[in-house]
């Protein structure tokens, strides 16, 4: 299949939103009444949507799935060559694996559903997921578990909250570039 540069795009700027977020999360960011959640979260908010557009653009199972595998690896490597402890290492691999398949299956489940329905639909069960796997395997034991459930709502809260955001107006211009062809 030939894709575009825009997908390349896409796909490129996962990769790299996802680096970011990595390379980020044991900063903390404390906000009044909510209390803390990862730095990371800023950045990782973005890769849901870099990744839906790989899955419009694509129409493609297999190209997000490697995609997704490329993320993975990318991140593994990265956090190592800066140190990274080993236990978000192997969170974030672990929950980039499992939420992103859960993603990709119900947005492709989706895909005769409008952009922003496929994308809402597939961020709902995603975030929690992927943030609730990394946040128990990269915190438990080092953070109190008031903490580890403020990361945890806090995260889902900041992640879902920007996702849709963006993805309402992406489908907003999608429906206002579709009534004009």
């Amino acid at each position: 299949m030939n894709y575009t540069p825009k997908t390349y795009a896409y796909a490129a700027g996962y990769v790299v939103s996802v680096a970011l977020a990595n390379l980020t999360l044991h900063y903390f960011i404390t906000l009044p009444v909510l209390g803390v959640f990862t730095f990371g979260t800023l950045f990782f908010a973005f890769t849901f949507t870099f990744r839906d557009r790989v899955h419009h653009l694509s129409q493609s199972k297999p190209f997000v799935y490697q995609t997704i595998a490329a993320t993975a690896v990318v991140n593994v490597i990265a956090a190592y060559l800066t140190d990274t402890p080993w236990r978000f290492i192997i969170a974030s691999f672990i929950a980039i694996v499992i939420a992103e398949t859960a993603d990709t299956e119900i947005y492709h489940a989706f895909r005769r559903r409008s952009w922003t329905t496929r994308v809402l639909t597939s961020n709902a069960v995603s975030v929690p997921v992927d943030t609730a796997i990394f946040a128990v395997i990269a915190f438990w034991g080092s953070v109190e578990g008031k903490i580890l459930w403020q990361i945890f709502q806090n995260d889902v809260l900041w992640k879902y909250g920007i996702a849709t955001i963006i993805a309402i107006n992406v489908g907003k211009r999608a429906q206002r570039e579709y009534a004009s062809t």
